[in-house]
C-alpha cells in the first residue's frame, strides 16, 4: 500500500519537460521541513491506495508523461515497484526527490529529479551528496533558489557535476523561490557567471497561481 496525497491531470510546471501535459501523482510524507514548503498539506493528508488502484487512476487520463512527487516519495518503500509497475505499461516516468534519499533504489529508466537543498531551505545538512555520482543521462538536478547565499552554492554544485565526463548532459535547473526571488534577478546572475543552467520557472503558478491545488 502507499499513501497518497492526490492524482490530477495538468501542465507540468517544473524539469525540462515543463508545459507538457502529465499526470501528477503525490505521496504523502516528507523528512523535511524546508522554509519555504509549498506542499504542507502532503505532510499528512492523504489515502491508502494499491499500486494496481494508483495505476488504474492514472491510466484514465491517458497521458503518456506521469511524475511520482510528494512531500518525499522515497520515505514509502513501495515507491520503486510503482515506478517500475508505470513504466512496465509503457510510461514516461519522473520522479523527483528532495535530494536526502538514495536515488539508486529507482529504476534507472525513469527521470530522478534531484532537489537539492540550498542552504535558507534549512535542510541543507539532509541533502545526500553521494546522489551526485547516482545520477546518469537521464535524470535532472534542481536547486530552489530564495537569495544570493543559495545561487553561489548550487553554483558550485553545478559546476562540480559539470566536470565530470558525460556531466554536461545532466540538466541543471534553478528555480526561484516564488514570491521571494525575482526570475529576472536569477536570470542575470545566471547569465552574469555564464553558467549552462535552466531558469525554472514554475509555470502551474504562473498560469492558476501560487495557491491552487490539484493544478
Amino acid at each position: 500500500m502507499i499513501r497518497v496525497n492526490e492524482i490530477f491531470y495538468s501542465i507540468q510546471g517544473e524539469s525540462i519537460r515543463a508545459g507538457w501535459p502529465c499526470v501528477m501523482v503525490r505521496l504523502t510524507g516528507c523528512n523535511l521541513r524546508c522554509t519555504y514548503c509549498d506542499t504542507r498539506y502532503a505532510y499528512d493528508e492523504g489515502m491508502e491506495m494499491t499500486i494496481a488502484q494508483i495505476s488504474t487512476g492514472v491510466s484514465a487520463f491517458n497521458c503518456p508523461l506521469v511524475e511520482i512527487t510528494g512531500g518525499e516519495p522515497l520515505m514509502q518503500e513501495e515507491t520503486p515497484f510503482l515506478v517500475d509497475k508505470l513504466l512496465s505499461q509503457g510510461f514516461t516516468v519522473l520522479v523527483e526527490t528532495n535530494g536526502s534519499c538514495d536515488i539508486s533504489l529507482l529504476n534507472p529508466r525513469c527521470a530522478r529529479i534531484v532537489d537539492l537543498k540550498c542552504p535558507s531551505s534549512g535542510e541543507q545538512d539532509a541533502n545526500d551528496y553521494a546522489n551526485l555520482d547516482r545520477l546518469s543521462g537521464n535524470d535532472e538536478l534542481k536547486f530552489v533558489l530564495a537569495e544570493r547565499r543559495d545561487f553561489e552554492f548550487a553554483r558550485d554544485l553545478a559546476r562540480r557535476v559539470q566536470k565530470v565526463p558525460a556531466g554536461m548532459a545532466i540538466p541543471v535547473n534553478f528555480s526561484p523561490v516564488f514570491g521571494r526571488l525575482a526570475p529576472k534577478t536569477l536570470a542575470e546572475w545566471i547569465l552574469d557567471d555564464r553558467l549552462q543552467v535552466r531558469l525554472n520557472l514554475q509555470l502551474h503558478k504562473i498560469i492558476w497561481g501560487h495557491d491552487a491545488r490539484g493544478v
